[in-house]
């Protein structure tokens, strides 16, 4: 269990418990697709263990948003649709009409709906009720927005983007124009510079950095930084962006312990995982300023 990208919120309110959660997730547990519903979302075991829906370990909780989804090529459907036409036409001698091919079509769908392959996909979230985190896996803004907005229905606890005092592209301008983030933090090789006037004028800088006169040029021109590759206490590296998610999460040397079982090496892996980003993310807030909420 390591999350490789970051979408960050922050809890609004009182804090709630694994036990008080788990009663909320069972009202929307994840039912399946029935009959013609061609998608169908809602909680599924987070961990090794397809028991409950809350994982906590401590005071660190991880749930999941499950996802089913039939699947049905538009292909098949057009192909069953249009042998039936050709049987319609066969009997009545004449091509069927506009509404007629619709109506074939429609029927065509929900037949083959009702016995198509499901496909299951969950996404997980991390939630810390001590420090107000509540942070989401994926690459995905739409994802993560539908699992923030299923959670709110289902809890009622209110979530919230996570806001800074200084916007990302101008403290990564800043950063790598010469006086360089805190000193926990060190600039890796990856950026992406974009003009402030014409959002397709990019300029990507892959495993070299730019040299000063670069960056200068860059600037003066009306670029900023939007990408930043960066390391955090030489433990994590990662990419921030504009709009405040961290990419590629990768964790670098720590030492870790084997374990006996997949659900002692889970336990292991969540544990490392939360203890790290528990301190990574608030000293990230502070180098951009501060969480403008707070």
């Amino acid at each position: 269990m390591w999350f490789k990208n970051l979408q960050i919120y922050r809890l609004a309110g009182e804090a709630v418990s694994a036990t008080d959660l788990e009663v909320f997730l069972t009202r929307q547990a994840l039912q399946g697709c029935l009959g013609l519903e061609a998608q169908s979302k809602g909680w599924v075991s987070p961990g090794i263990e397809e028991t409950a829906l809350v994982y906590s370990y401590g005071q660190q909780m991880l749930v999941a948003l499950g996802m089913e989804k039939k699947l049905l090529p538009a292909s098949v459907v057009n192909q069953l649709t249009k042998a039936r036409a050709q049987e319609m036409e066969a009997r009545q001698g004449y091509a069927p009409g506009r509404k007629q091919i619709r109506e074939i079509k429609e029927t065509a769908y929900r037949e083959l709906l009702s016995r198509a392959f499901a496909v299951r996909q969950r996404n997980h979230a991390w939630i810390d009720p001590a420090d107000g985190w509540f942070v989401v896996e994926g690459a995905s803004t739409a994802k993560a927005d539908m699992l923030v907005e299923v959670f709110i229905k289902s809890t009622g606890i209110v979530l919230k983007r996570i806001k800074v005092a200084s916007a990302p592209p101008a403290s990564m301008t800043t950063w790598l124009s010469g006086e360089g983030p805190p000193s926990i933090f060190s600039i890796d090789n990856d950026s992406m510079f974009r003009s402030r006037d014409d959002k397709k004028a990019l300029v990507s800088y892959v495993q070299q950095s730019p040299d000063p006169q670069e960056i200068t040029r860059h600037v003066q021109t009306g670029k900023e930084v939007i990408r930043l590759a960066m390391t955090w206490r030489d433990k994590i590296s990662f990419i921030l962006d504009e709009n405040l998610q961290l990419k590629r999460l990768t964790l670098l040397d720590i030492d870790r312990e084997p374990a006996e079982t997949a659900a002692e090496q889970f336990d292991s892996n969540f544990f490392l995982m939360t203890s790290e980003l528990r301190q990574l993310l608030p000293e990230l807030m502070n180098a951009l300023g501060g969480m403008a909420d707070e």
